[in-house]
């Protein structure tokens, strides 16, 4: 078994604040971040790159509805700076093996009038810089936190990525504005989301910024524990603010003392695929806490019964009547269920024959006819009860019969305190039936009212499930869940979520899809986050759904499948229907070779919403993996193979857009190209509008 390997190294000076080196740099020097109490007490901080200032002085600080304020009457009592080298492996993800060196300066403050005590540590890396705040043991065991006051205040009105700062959803489309034109309020109400609240002109993170010198920030936030989800508030025309998703009685989160908060961090670079090399949100997350989970939980691909509940085909209901709490089988079941025996074994055997290791089944378990829509909906799902055509145990032994395995379903319906009471036994039977993996969703407006998705109260919720979880050898994949902060390098089975606008909108949405540059705006956004389950895989594009019945996902087919590779899950489902991949085994082949779990990846070329070029080596082979996606303007490639061995010949084979493919005109004009290849060559390679291409090189021994 291989161990996870973390070590520090401290090369520490402490000294009073009086004639102190409070200016921390980077290891290579390019970042450095300056601090200074101002006249009134008040923490400030800076931050240059390459000799050039990007965020000016920007204030800290902290208010209290049970403590004073922390804003102001300062003094800096000392300061110490070290040194922290670390080496760790993660079990699954982008990198397997990180190496990571931080210089770190902590700043340690006395409130002169109170006499309270805070640290606040800042993180100097050659891709970034982080700050947290360190509060020790109070004469108060808990403190109620008004506001967080962690200001970002840029020197230019650099060009913004953007989705609002939703208290309930991150399943917008993103938006491209400056920094000033940023009006997250004019994003209220989407009619296509079932839960959404937008209360100022504040934006999620990560959010990406590019400055007229080409410099790019991203700002988000790492290692997200019992606290609230932080957005960025304007408070000016080139200034936010942190503010914390709240809750009914106004405030934002109940602390503990002492008490760490969640690290605010910006990961910077000279260009935007530098932003993809980063690893600092992990380097700033805690060690795995888990163990070894490689022997209960593989990267695999799947496929499902969901796809066909969004075409219209099936429905996640049977046709029950709840009666005092007990769902009842009348004979008033309307036929068009999804889950059936029948239907999960046909996925079943597709899968086995096609070598897919799990299907996902939604619909299985009573309480869909109540799930959605309705304002009372504690007590409607029974995570352990199916409906009568569906037969757990007979199907999960039928699938392990040919190597395959049920993918577990769990809808909360946003009513997390009916869920948290069955988690135990809905785990168990999890783990009675050999079954590894769940989906867990969290549709609608919270229940509590009052309480939110990404406030703090949520925040537990989902970190408790998923360490719960670990003890029923069970690996979360969390829908409508908080945003990913790196907590998979501590909770590895925490494999991926959603956190943003999937395929699922292609089907349905009132907009006719997601939009061409979707995806390549997602590359440098949201998943700097972490992992997504976007779903991707469809061959048959058009679904003739939404308001117009025309409804399609922009992408060429050669897209679909380099979004494999584009898209960062240990997870990958295949999510169009058996028959539609039946009639393109040409195309499915691609999906069934591609790799899901990688050693090594590499960021090729890109720019922030126009495209972006992945390669990957997997962990099961020697072979190289690239994969492209492509914003709604054509362009041809040139890409530079140096990563491959020297002196080394690949065969490969790629799909990719032909020259008269386009997403709305001809998105099936495919070409498959089988070619050996070195690392000396040049890959020149077509991107049509709303395309992409995959390939594999495979080493010709």
């Amino acid at each position: 078994m291989n161990k996870l390997l973390t070590y520090f190294i401290f090369i520490t000076l402490i000294c009073s604040s009086c004639g102190s080196d409070h200016t921390l740099s980077s290891p290579n020097g390019e970042l450095q971040i300056s601090t200074y109490i101002d006249e009134n007490g008040q923490l400030l901080y800076s931050v240059s790159f390459n000799g050039k200032s990007y965020i000016k002085p920007s204030k800290l600080g902290f208010e209290f509805a049970n403590a004073d304020d922390m804003m102001n009457g300062f003094e800096i009592v000392s300061s110490k700076k070290e040194t922290i080298v670390q080496d760790y492996e993660m079990q699954w993800g982008l990198n397997q093996f990180i190496s990571s060196k931080h210089n770190q300066l902590s700043l340690h403050l006395k409130h002169i009038e109170s006499g309270r005590l805070i640290d606040i540590v800042f993180r100097a890396a050659d891709d970034g810089f982080a700050f947290r705040y360190v509060i020790p043991q109070q004469k108060e065991k808990e403190l109620i936190v008004s506001n967080e006051h962690s200001e970002f205040n840029f020197d230019e009105d650099p060009m913004s990525y953007w989705i609002p700062g939703d208290w309930e959803i991150y399943e917008h489309l993103y938006n491209k504005t400056r920094a000033s034109e940023i009006n997250a309020l004019s994003k209220v109400n989407h009619p296509n989301l079932a839960q959404t609240h937008i209360v100022e002109n504040s934006v999620a993170t990560p959010v990406t910024f590019i400055f007229d010198d080409g410099t790019h920030l991203s700002l988000h936030e790492a290692a997200l524990v019992n606290y609230s989800g932080m957005t960025l508030k304007k408070t000016g025309e080139t200034s936010f603010v942190s503010s914390l998703t709240g809750r009914a009685d106004g405030n934002k989160a109940t602390i503990p003392t002492p008490f760490k908060t969640p690290w605010r961090m910006g990961i910077i670079g000279k260009k935007a695929t530098d932003l993809l090399s980063s690893n600092l949100m992990y380097d700033l997350n805690e060690p795995n806490e888990l163990g070894d989970i490689r022997d209960w939980f593989s990267p695999h691909k799947y496929i499902g019964i969901w796809w066909e509940m969004h075409m219209g085909k099936s429905t996640w209901d049977y046709g029950m009547t709840q009666d005092m709490g007990t769902w009842t089988d009348h004979g008033n079941a309307h036929g068009k269920h999804g889950a059936t025996n029948k239907n999960t074994k046909r996925y079943i055997d597709f899968a086995a024959k096609h070598g897919f290791d799990g299907v996902l089944v939604e619909g299985w378990n009573t309480g869909w006819e109540y799930w959605i829509g309705f304002e009372d909906r504690e007590g409607v799902f029974d995570f352990v009860t199916p409906y009568p055509d569906y037969d757990i145990e007979m199907l999960q032994e039928y699938a392990k019969s040919k190597g395959v395995s049920l993918v577990m379903h769990h809808e909360t319906s946003a009513a997390p305190r009916t869920y948290e009471k069955q988690m135990d036994k809905a785990y168990a039977l999890m783990q009675s039936l050999d079954i590894h993996v769940v989906k867990s969703g969290y549709v609608g407006p919270l229940i509590p009212k009052g309480e939110y998705h990404h406030g703090q109260w949520m925040v537990n919720h989902y970190n408790n499930a998923v360490q719960k979880a670990a003890n029923y050898q069970v690996a979360v994949n969390t829908h409508e869940p908080i945003k990913g902060t790196g907590l998979e390098r501590t909770w590895p089975n925490w494999i991926t979520r959603e956190g943003a606008r999937g395929q699922e909108f292609n089907a349905w949405s009132i907009e006719g899809g997601n939009s061409v540059d979707h995806l390549a705006t997602m590359a440098f956004t949201r998943f700097l986050s972490g992992p997504m389950d976007y779903t991707p895989g469809l061959v048959k594009l058009e679904t003739k759904l939404g308001p117009n019945s025309d409804n399609k996902a922009r992408s060429t087919i050669a897209q679909q499948l380099g979004q494999y590779v584009v898209i960062p899950s240990p997870i990958q489902m295949a999510c169009d229907l058996p028959e539609n991949y039946e009639q393109h085994l040409d195309w499915l082949q691609f999906i069934k070779d591609v790799a899901v779990d990688w050693e090594q990846s590499i960021p090729l070329q890109g720019e922030v919403g126009d495209y972006v070029v992945w390669a990957k080596t997997a962990k099961e082979n020697e072979n190289w993996y690239l994969g492209a996606v492509n914003d709604e303007n054509p362009r041809d490639l040139e890409i530079d193979l140096s990563f491959l061995d020297k002196n080394q010949s690949y065969s490969m084979t790629i799909y990719r857009d032909s020259k008269d493919a386009h997403w709305n005109t001809n998105p099936y004009a495919i070409e498959i190209e089988n070619k050996i290849i070195k690392q000396t060559d040049t890959l020149k390679v077509y991107l049509a509008s709303g395309g992409g291409f995959g390939a594999i090189f495979e080493k010709i021994k």
